[in-house]
């Protein structure tokens, strides 16, 4: 509990810090609101496809599921790897709970970093593109909070994999985008064949977003959907089964991880580095 709390303060200081850092803010925050802001006012007020929803709405649902994927995928795995690599890991190994607060600290800036820009996100949506606010707010609250749990503990775990931050960025990077268009978030999954719609539906981004769009999209679209349906209790059970997966899978990534760490490893890291 003690490393918990202490996770906790320093997570919510490194948010705090972020929002203070000019040159991150809008890296981080202002740059993907600002991407969004412009797509909303290249082709927001077109109707999507068939239909007599706009693209602004649909692509609104699509951001914010992204938002969390990337963020508990690419932001949270890469931090950690710079962290090893910088020795913040082997130090805080010598310090009893250091380990557990760390990787709480990391989980809680990371979810602070995802309320914050799906914040951002929904009042850039309504007040640039016309967006009404979600239809169903129950929903977009648990689908934002289980989808983030499902990829916190899953993003640990590829932290723990990656050998570098310069070659983990690639590695990571390449993935989630050949995911992001099957997956519906830009435009209707069923617009794909249906091989790549069962591919599509093995990873938690397209789920992120089938819950997304329930929150969003009027019963209307459901003609855009696989089975015609929102599939709640399937979005909750996918969900809930990668959140079991990461939880049982990263403890032990972790603990190897920070067995594995020593001074002399670190000492190689650097000496490549300086000769890179």
């Amino acid at each position: 509990m003690r490393a918990l709390r202490i996770g906790m303060r320093r997570g919510w200081a490194e948010h705090m810090h972020l929002l203070r850092n000019r040159r991150e803010l809008i890296g981080t925050l202002i740059g993907a609101v600002g991407f969004f802001a412009l797509m909303l006012l290249w082709m927001g007020d077109r109707p999507v496809k068939g239909t007599d929803v706009s693209n602004a709405t649909f692509m609104t649902a699509g951001f914010l599921a992204f938002t969390v994927f990337s963020n508990g995928l690419m932001t949270l795995p890469l931090s950690l790897v710079t962290d090893r690599e910088e020795g913040a890991l082997l130090r805080l190994r010598a310090v009893p709970g250091g380990i557990p607060a760390y990787l709480t600290g990391r989980a809680v800036t990371v979810l602070c970093q995802i309320a914050l820009q799906s914040a951002l996100l929904v009042a850039t949506a309504v007040l640039v593109g016309g967006v009404a606010p979600p239809r169903d707010w129950l929903t977009l609250a648990w689908v934002l909070v289980l989808g983030t749990v499902a990829v916190v503990p899953l993003g640990a775990a590829i932290g723990c994999l990656l050998p570098s931050s310069k070659s983990g960025a690639g590695m990571v990077a390449l993935p989630m985008m050949l995911l992001l268009v099957p997956s519906g978030v830009m435009f209707p999954v069923t617009a794909m064949p249906e091989a790549i719609q069962w591919v599509a539906q093995a990873f938690p981004l397209y789920w992120q977003g089938l819950g997304l769009r329930a929150a969003f999209l009027p019963d209307s679209m459901l003609v855009a959907e696989i089975a015609g349906s929102w599939r709640l209790p399937y979005v909750a059970a996918v969900l809930g089964a990668w959140t079991v997966a990461g939880m049982l899978l990263a403890p032990g990534l972790i603990r190897r991880m920070t067995r594995r760490e020593s001074g002399s490893r670190l000492a190689e890291r650097q000496l490549a580095t300086q000769a890179a």
